[in-house]
């Protein structure tokens, strides 16, 4: 729902609007003292999916019945500050982003669970499997280098990574967010129209899904709280916090992982990702998707969707 607030002032994006019905169940969870928003369907061992930039948990939407079918309890979550998601104003950082997973994971009764995460949520999953292995039983990135991996790149790579990243390097700028949501929020658009692979951008489903998320970035708060994660890990490299987080995740990760990436990523450039591996001392793949760009779940979601039942069975 929206409603009108002042004279000749654009309606105003509700939470409700992410609230889509089908074949799913839509709660609110506790967990780490905020409350989350979560997309659920299925019975049987956990499958947690986290969204990107600038998605919400619709990003899942065909994922979940289908992993749902497979015999999993699949869900689906706003992350901090996205959706229907609490958005407090702190809280962005990559300690506190992992321990909401982890605490999402206990909060929905179970011991560990297999962690999906594409884009920034790729990097949250990174972050969680690194400093909470525990809980997380496998991993599955879909366009997300390790966290470490980009920020050598972005600097050591300054014709390559550094150029894919100046859109996100933006965001550092005060009061961005209200650029991100000029004109309704158009520039979240064109983010998925220029790192997306041109087949996708040129489809039938683009247009309807870019809407989606274009009116999820105008819900109040969201957009200041979607560029906070960004803003940290540019500002923690300056800082005693940032330097802690990258000792703690030079730690090699004891999670089996996946990893998939699109050929056509222009955002994380292949080359940046396909490093990841070094962090990584359990089972690990690496696989590069032909004619797919940023969003693998979204331009080839049969073939994502086949590897991420593939490597939860394993």
């Amino acid at each position: 729902m929206s409603d009108q607030r002042g004279g000749g002032r654009k309606p105003v994006v509700d939470e409700s609007r992410v609230l889509v019905d089908g074949p799913w169940t839509h709660r609110f969870v506790g967990a780490n003292g905020s409350r989350f928003h979560v997309v659920e369907a299925g019975s049987g061992p956990l499958v947690l999916f986290l969204h990107g930039f600038p998605e919400f948990w619709w990003a899942w939407h065909e994922m979940l019945p289908a992993v749902a079918d497979a015999g999993y309890r699949a869900v689906a979550v706003d992350l901090r500050g996205y959706g229907a998601s609490d958005k407090p104003p702190r809280g962005y950082d990559g300690y506190t982003l992992a321990a909401d997973v982890a605490g999402l994971i206990r909060s929905l009764g179970e011991r560990s669970a297999v962690v999906v995460g594409a884009g920034f949520g790729g990097m949250v999953g990174w972050t969680t499997a690194a400093f909470h292995p525990g809980l997380v039983r496998r991993l599955v990135v879909l366009g997300a280098p390790h966290p470490l991996r980009l920020r050598t790149a972005v600097f050591a790579d300054p014709r390559g990574q550094f150029l894919a990243s100046t859109p996100t390097l933006k965001f550092q700028l005060p009061r961005y967010e209200h650029v991100l949501t000029r004109d309704n929020a158009a520039l979240a658009g064109e983010f998925l129209r220029r790192l997306g692979g041109e087949r996708w951008v040129a489809g039938d489903s683009f247009e309807a899904y870019a809407q989606r998320c274009r009116e999820a970035m105008q819900i109040p708060q969201a957009a200041f709280c979607a560029l906070e994660g960004y803003r940290w890990a540019f500002r923690s490299v300056l800082r005693l916090q940032g330097y802690r987080f990258v000792r703690l995740m030079q730690k090699p990760l004891v999670t089996p992982t996946l990893q998939l990436h699109g050929a056509l990523d222009r955002g994380v450039l292949p080359r940046t990702a396909q490093g990841s591996s070094r962090y990584v001392t359990a089972a690990y793949e690496w696989r590069l998707l032909d004619d797919v760009g940023h969003f693998p779940h979204l331009e080839a979601p049969d073939l994502v969707l086949g590897e991420i039942l593939r490597w939860a069975k394993s």
